[in-house]
């Protein structure tokens, strides 16, 4: 009997020896299929709820998992949880639609979107673009994308929906302020080439320097062309910045350098309490330092053309801001490749003007508030413009 009882606890020793070199293994194969050292990760929140889904996902679900989707989606997930319309994941298949916004070559209808207050919001139609010729206007509403309602979707998801090939259509449910229902608008896809700039002479020593976008050529296109302007007998300077969804930070801090003083604060990075603010300067040649200047905005007004127009009303008294109340787009996005061809953008900063306001989620007040309606606008009347000149002949 003594040697039964023995035996009995040699077994018992055994089946709990097998027992834990088990749970160590499947720990261990657990660990391997989810990128990076979850021990390491110093948070109050109870990470091992991740490993609980995953294990009641593998050994319950009916169907067949894929695990790389699975891992993908937890990411997604992790950057949509903070609220954020600008932190977003991309998985590789995305990272792609991503890169080509930026190198500003890809086939679309050619409008910034963004979420604002759980709508999906036209930021701006971009200049010579399907969406501009169709008569979709800065703060539109896209309530569904062909049959899919936008607010059950991401914007990179709507992003991917609305882009396509060229010369196929995509239809797209618009609600407008003052509207009582949405309305349809049918939209053909095409190569999107977005201009940066161009300059318009007007009568009475006037002229209308116009951006677009705040790409990467922008500087050296802008002295070229303003070159003509500078040897002509223009006085007084309109910057038209409406529908100008931004771009990159360098090339606006550049322009300001044309209008204010070398050396004076463009605009500034804060990282948030505890973190040193970084300071931009303007860099240029002061040209048009002397000159009036009335600076046109509306809703599409974002980010980069935020900065500037912020920049050169709070570093001159003479500049003035007309039109409508613009975007309020002032957060940093840093992208960050990641595994496997994934990219992670996220929000690392806020801009602050010189004088220290915030433009995120706030926007800038125009000095003189002048609406475009859009009976102005499919009259093609300009009360704005027209307001900006009268300014400048009694300036």
């Amino acid at each position: 009997m003594k040697k039964s009882f023995i035996f009995k606890i040699l077994l018992i020793f055994i089946v709990l020896v097998w027992s834990g070199v088990t749970f160590v293994f499947g720990f261990y194969q657990g660990y391997k299929q989810i990128p990076g050292p979850p021990n390491e990760l110093v948070t109050e929140a109870d990470v091992s709820l991740l490993w609980d889904v995953w294990n009641k996902l593998e050994n319950k679900y009916i169907g067949q998992l894929d695990h790389q989707q699975m891992i993908y989606g937890a990411a997604k997930g992790l950057a949509e949880s903070l609220g954020d319309p600008y932190t977003v994941f991309f998985k590789p298949a995305d990272t792609k639609t991503f890169k080509d916004d930026i190198s500003g070559s890809f086939e679309g209808v050619g409008m910034e979107i963004t979420v604002k207050d759980g709508s999906l919001i036209v930021v701006a139609p971009l200049e010579g673009t399907p969406a501009k010729a169709a008569g979709i206007l800065p703060g539109d509403e896209i309530v569904m994308i062909e049959d899919v309602f936008a607010k059950d979707i991401s914007v990179d998801q709507a992003v991917k929906m609305i882009r396509g090939e060229g010369g196929t259509q995509v239809n797209l449910s618009i609600l407008r302020k003052g509207w009582d229902e949405a309305k349809i608008f049918s939209i053909i896809r095409a190569e999107i080439v977005i201009p940066s700039m161009e300059v318009e002479f007007l009568e009475n020593d006037i002229a209308v320097i116009k951006i677009y976008q705040f790409s990467s050529v922008l500087t050296n296109e802008f002295q070229k062309k303003v070159g003509v302007l500078i040897h002509s007998n223009t006085k007084k300077i309109i910057l038209d910045l409406r529908n100008n969804p931004g771009g990159l930070l360098n090339q606006a801090q550049n322009i300001a350098g044309w209008f204010i003083e070398k050396g004076k604060i463009v605009t500034t990075e804060d990282k948030g309490e505890g973190e040193e603010k970084e300071e931009y300067l303007a860099v240029g040649n002061e040209a048009f330092i002397n000159y009036p200047i009335v600076i046109l905005m509306n809703g599409g007004t974002a980010s980069g053309a935020e900065i500037l127009a912020a920049a050169l009303r709070e570093n001159r008294d003479d500049v003035k801001l007309i039109g409508e109340k613009s975007f309020g787009k002032g957060s940093v996005q840093e992208p960050v490749d990641l595994r496997g061809g994934s990219l992670l953008k996220i929000t690392i900063a806020h801009w602050l003007t010189p004088d220290g306001n915030l433009i995120d989620n706030k926007g800038l007040i125009p000095d003189i508030d002048v609406e475009l309606t859009e009976d102005d606008y499919l009259n093609e009347k300009d009360p704005q413009m027209e307001r900006a000149i009268e300014e400048l002949k009694n300036m």
